[in-house]
């Protein structure tokens, strides 16, 4: 496998029209588009400012984002990136006149945002292939599941050992 290099605003890479950037924030992963000439597209809580990332934790669990066309130095600012069309091996990606045409018609839309079901990731998988995934939000749900099992199972051990001790007595 061959190793990912990551870029900064100070060494950045050379990314084509209609390539996904992943662009390594402290706690996560934030995700952008491609557009050409040094602009991305992505999108941003609607009660930030137009520099807005989501940088801040509070950011994060904004239900409402609004969808900018920023320079992609700009958004990653002190960040390291890479680009990362990992999913072209199980969707076919768009003409990228398509990709584009999309992601233009939406600059300053303001769209629904919710980490686990619609977040950056869903949003420009979804204009690059047409489908909106996301490995982070699917990691999320599934470490979501595994606490609630476990503390459903760990509920379930308690009552058993007090039924267990209430027949002793």
């Amino acid at each position: 496998m061959a190793a990912i290099e990551s870029f900064s605003a100070t060494h950045p890479s050379d990314p084509q029209p209609g390539d996904l950037i992943e662009i390594f924030r402290p706690a996560y992963q934030h995700w952008a588009l491609y557009l050409g000439d040094g602009y991305i597209i992505n999108v941003t809580p609607v009660d930030e400012g137009p520099p807005a990332t989501f940088a801040s934790a509070r950011s994060v669990f904004s239900r409402k984002a609004r969808v900018r066309m920023q320079l992609l130095k700009d958004v990653v600012g002190n960040d390291t990136y890479h680009i990362n069309n990992k999913y072209d091996g199980t969707y076919a990606p768009l003409p990228v006149e398509e990709i584009i045409r999309r992601a233009e018609y939406l600059i300053d839309q303001e769209v629904s945002y919710d980490l686990l079901g619609n977040n950056c990731e869903h949003f420009v998988t979804l204009l690059r292939y047409g489908e909106g995934v996301s490995d982070q939000a699917n990691r999320a749900i599934g470490a979501i599941g595994f606490v609630t099992a476990a503390a459903g199972a760990f509920s379930l051990l308690g009552l058993l050992r007090s039924r267990s001790r209430e027949r002793q007595y």
